[in-house]
């Protein structure tokens, strides 16, 4: 083991995020293997991790601790952190101990049961959408935010909140820590109401099955029914709204429409390829804790070191995928990390996956002719948030 003793970090981000451009300092980093010290936005230092192999050994092996890291002012990618109790910021066996429970209600099986009414709302939204049109107001955000709020309970008529919530909480600037407890308090105040409805006239939703979860006698508490049904409301849409927008634009920047046009075959690989080809974080967060002394690429890591993980880059490490520019919907053995690894894989995976799904074979078939309206460097990109997207993307398309 090599101790290279105290490397000088580096401020982190190297740049404001620009479109779906990954910077060009992650390829560097990952020719050079070792793990880089960074300065992180809002306080610490952190190792950060590029490279595939290393990105799974962080995101999986029990050396690394998230819930050292949790309610923590460590290391930290935005003006908040997560706080304990959540189930992103559990280590086993806690972590596995909610996590069996919520699996019990947010089962695959559920998840393909909502097909029909993921099409239906599907269906709906691209009937609205005009030439020319705001595909991502009309059908990105509307999409994801009424599947969650209906699947756990949520009335529709709460989206705009959950909408505004969300964004305070995974904004990386312009707000205070004290707004991201207000959006956190409203959350969990519409929850509270929700969870005490359900206790006294159980419902056919996610929410009613959260309550009545029981492994071995043991429910859970209703804090952490609190930290769940928030960590579901923001998680179920957020990253999907901005992914569906990001994947239409990667499709008809890059020329690749016409393909799923006419192979709609294609449409799951396509997905897969998307998920690994599309940065979707501006900043890597969620920090882990090294419990002890060890090596990674040659660096030692000492125990209490903090380390990032940036998926993005993994995804595009030339050892793990060949040509790993280039977007390959023949790409055998697609093991991206869109999703992360390990004990913290997106539990909402499946519902992602179907609605990512849904919407781009939906519109090949509904809009086989949709192109942007402008040029693809003229689309404006938000701004200040933790999860990269489109502002607005104009569309259009022979009706």
């Amino acid at each position: 083991m090599t101790d290279w003793g105290s490397p000088m970090s580096e401020p982190y981000p190297f740049g404001r995020a620009v479109a779906l451009e990954p910077h060009p300092r992650l390829a560097e980093l990952r020719r050079a293997d070792a793990p880089q010290r960074v300065r992180m936005p809002y306080g610490g230092d952190a190792w950060l991790i590029t490279r595939y192999e290393q990105a799974k050994l962080v995101l999986s092996d029990p050396r690394f601790s998230r819930a050292a890291a949790a309610g923590a002012d460590v290391s930290r990618s935005r003006p908040g952190y997560e706080p304990a109790g959540n189930l992103l910021c559990m280590d086993p066996p806690e972590h596995g101990r909610i996590r069996t429970l919520v699996a019990k209600a947010f089962t695959t099986r559920r998840v393909e049961l909502l097909q029909p009414r993921v099409q239906e709302i599907v269906d709906g939204l691209v009937d609205r959408l005009t030439s020319p049109g705001d595909l991502a107001a009309t059908v990105a955000w509307e999409l994801p935010v009424q599947v969650i709020c209906e699947l756990l309970g949520v009335p529709l008529g709460e989206r705009e909140l959950v909408r505004r919530c969300t964004e305070t909480i995974v904004a990386v600037d312009g707000v205070t820590r004290d707004d991201i407890i207000a959006a956190r308090d409203e959350l969990a105040g519409l929850l509270t109401t929700l969870i005490v409805e359900r206790r006294e006239q159980p419902a056919d939703d996610l929410l009613t099955a959260l309550v009545a979860a029981r492994d071995e006698g043991d429910r859970l508490s209703d804090r952490e029914l609190l930290m769940l049904g928030i960590a579901l409301l923001t998680g179920g849409h957020e990253t999907t709204a901005n992914q569906i927008g990001s994947f239409v634009f990667q499709l008809l920047s890059r020329n690749r429409w016409q393909d799923l046009v006419e192979r709609p075959e294609l449409v799951p690989a396509a997905v897969e390829e998307l998920l690994r080809v599309t940065p979707l974080a501006a900043v890597a967060d969620l920090p882990r804790i090294a419990k002890e002394d060890l090596e990674i690429g040659g660096q030692l890591i000492r125990a209490g070191d903090a380390l990032v993980v940036q998926l993005d880059s993994a995804n595009f490490d030339e050892t793990a995928f060949a040509h790993a520019e280039e977007l390959d919907f023949g790409r055998s053995a697609n093991r991206h990390l869109g999703f992360g690894f390990g004990v913290h894989h997106c539990l909402g995976a499946p519902l992602a996956r179907l609605e990512l799904r849904v919407v781009l074979a939906t519109l090949i078939r509904r809009w086989p002719s949709l192109c942007l309206a402008v040029p693809a460097a003229e689309i404006e990109w938000r701004t200040g948030q933790l999860i990269r997207g489109v502002r607005a993307l104009p569309v259009t398309f022979d009706q």
